[in-house]
């Protein structure tokens, strides 16, 4: 049967089908191109605007003359590519050790829920439990340590940027577990697996030599989105990472928002630097693929099996729930500092709880929530509809788009942020739309739109055309077919990409740092303003409140569809 709509009733829909894709693909590449280039002319000293008239190297001239600028990038550089290596090593090395077992199931519901968590909030958890008086310490103080106050160690904010990595290994994992599951149905896992056990391999060296190479291959631009958003982060190196000097990204935002406009330049000048940084990362990440196949195989010619893998398992199984537990225990800590009243070091617990932490943020809360959730329901809201129409009108035409379709949703993620945002700044200045609303909206949804139409894709692809085989036979027309039986029966994954899509919008920060200008202000970057004063119990309501919105909308996500089709339990866990 033609998926290819030819109702009558179909054909209004059918023509705003069409141009789905034209828009979506807009919505992300527009807003990048038009950022890059009015970060290109700046950087190059022509911005009429501020009296730069003529092209010329000075603001590269100035960048180079800045103190610490090549520790900063070297900074930058470093925590990418270890970040990535530590996190594509722990998911490929948990996945072919544990894959199919019941611990891996557990530590999959354990480790899915992450996804919801804002990068910053998770800075902050894991903040309050690794700091000189953080929890960890008080856990076995003074009684196994004799410590009795806090010890001056530099652990957060340390010049390596240690903590920093760690921070954002602890969200990358779940991100790549995520697609790297979503990857695995299509390939040989199972046969594969007992084929090379039945030639004497061990488990984990049987998946990494032949079947991991066939999942990297689909996750790779995932891997590079990873690398990007490493090298130029700026909402966790502020609160993990050193500050003398901060890695670039946090340079070039101090820079930005600067109120000395001169300095326009010399940070134009610096996002091409980050965005050179950012493509050097990747070549050098290249170069360590090659290496990694090369090794895998001299190892698979060379006949080594390494049967006996059981220790290495264990180690990987303990450092995956450590990061879980890591992560739980954190955002646990952060809800007691939000309700603690008197809570003296090495306390493991504070004197009492109270409402006081929370009484005293409310007047300051209203209008960051409102933002905070005005701005996430329509940049969600618009992305699933135009995430829906695009997969629409791939089920009726059969046309995926390809690979080319895949790098069009990946480029927001593997372009810095610092290197078109700055430049989206200043065009919106221009056209008179900065610190408005609409664009707000419109740059969140840059960022959202490739999370929702991921999270949708895989649960769409997937749904059964057998149903609208039925559905067409019984005389049901494209757009009846959509909204009475595919959307319903797709309602949960459809929930779930939207609550994925707003989780996303909570934890933007450098966007809505730049183009909000200080108006418009929301919870995440109120926490990380705040991350300096180091109030913890004033941080704790911030980080708690970002933390518990994205879990609201997963709930919801989750209840909706069991609530709407409590009488049909295959409807209700439908996805």
């Amino acid at each position: 049967m033609s998926r290819v709509a030819t109702s009558q009733e179909g054909l209004p829909t059918a023509s705003i089908l069409a141009v789905a894709p034209a828009i979506a693909i807009g919505v992300l590449v527009v807003p990048v191109c038009c950022g890059l280039l009015a970060t290109i002319l700046p950087a190059f000293g022509y911005m009429p605007a501020l009296g730069g008239q003529s092209v010329s190297l000075e603001p590269f001239r100035d960048l180079a003359d800045r103190p610490g600028l090549v520790r900063s990038a070297g900074l930058s550089l470093a925590t990418a590519l270890v970040t990535t290596v530590v996190s594509v090593a722990l998911v490929a090395l948990f996945v072919a050790g544990w894959r199919g077992t019941r611990a891996f199931v557990a530590l999959q519901h354990l480790l899915s829920p992450l996804l919801s968590i804002p990068h910053a909030a998770a800075a902050f958890g894991l903040a309050f439990l690794i700091a000189p008086s953080g929890y960890l310490i008080r856990l076995v103080s003074p009684w196994a340590t004799g410590i009795t106050r806090p010890p001056d160690w530099l652990i957060l904010n340390d010049p390596l940027g240690l903590s920093m990595m760690a921070g954002l290994v602890l969200k990358e994992v779940p991100f790549l577990l995520l697609v790297t599951l979503a990857a695995l149905p299509q390939t040989k896992a199972g046969p594969n697996d007992r084929l090379t056990q039945a030639l004497g391999y061990g488990r984990m060296s049987g998946f990494l030599f032949v079947t991991w190479p066939l999942v990297y291959r689909q996750i790779r631009l995932a891997v590079f989105a990873v690398i990007a958003y490493a090298s130029s982060v700026v909402d966790v190196s502020i609160i993990l990472g050193p500050s003398t000097p901060s890695t670039l990204a946090v340079r070039l935002t101090e820079w930005m928002s600067d109120a000395d406009l001169s300095l326009r330049f010399v940070g134009s000048a610096g996002a091409l630097f980050q965005l050179a940084i950012t493509v050097t990362a990747l070549v050098i990440w290249l170069l360590i693929e090659r290496i990694a196949s090369i090794l895998v195989k001299v190892a698979r010619q060379a006949g080594w099996r390494f049967a006996n893998d059981i220790a290495l398992r264990l180690a990987v199984l303990a450092l995956m729930a450590i990061l879980a537990a890591t992560v739980f225990v954190g955002l646990a800590v952060l809800a007691l500092w939000s309700f603690a009243g008197f809570w003296a070091f090495p306390n493991v617990f504070p004197q009492n709880f109270s409402l006081a932490n929370w009484n005293r943020a409310a007047p300051s809360l209203g209008t960051p929530m409102v933002n905070t959730l005005v701005v996430g329901v329509l940049s969600t809201a618009l992305a699933t509809v135009l995430a829906l129409a695009c997969l629409e009108r791939e089920w009726r035409t059969g046309r995926t788009g390809g690979s080319r379709a895949l790098w069009f949703i990946y480029l927001p993620l593997l372009v810095p942020q610092v290197s078109f945002v700055f430049g989206l700044k200043v065009f919106f200045l221009t056209i008179g739309w900065d610190a408005t609303l609409a664009a707000m909206v419109l740059m969140h949804m840059v960022f959202v739109l490739p999370y929702v139409f991921l999270s949708l894709s895989d649960p769409w692809r997937a749904w059964d055309p057998r149903y609208g085989a039925v559905a067409s036979g019984l005389g049901a027309s494209p757009n009846r077919l959509f909204w009475r039986v595919r959307l319903p029966m797709l309602m949960k994954p459809a929930l779930v990409a939207l609550a994925v899509g707003f989780a996303v919008s909570v934890g933007q920060y450098l966007p809505t740092l730049l183009l909000g200008s200080g108006r418009i202000a929301t919870i995440t970057t109120e926490a990380v303003a705040l991350s300096a004063g180091g109030d913890r119990r004033v941080i704790g309501v911030y980080a708690f409140l970002q933390m518990v919105l994205p879990f609201i909308a997963f709930a919801l996500a989750t209840a909706i569809p069991a609530f709407l089709f409590r009488g049909r339990r295959a409807m209700a866990g439908q996805g």
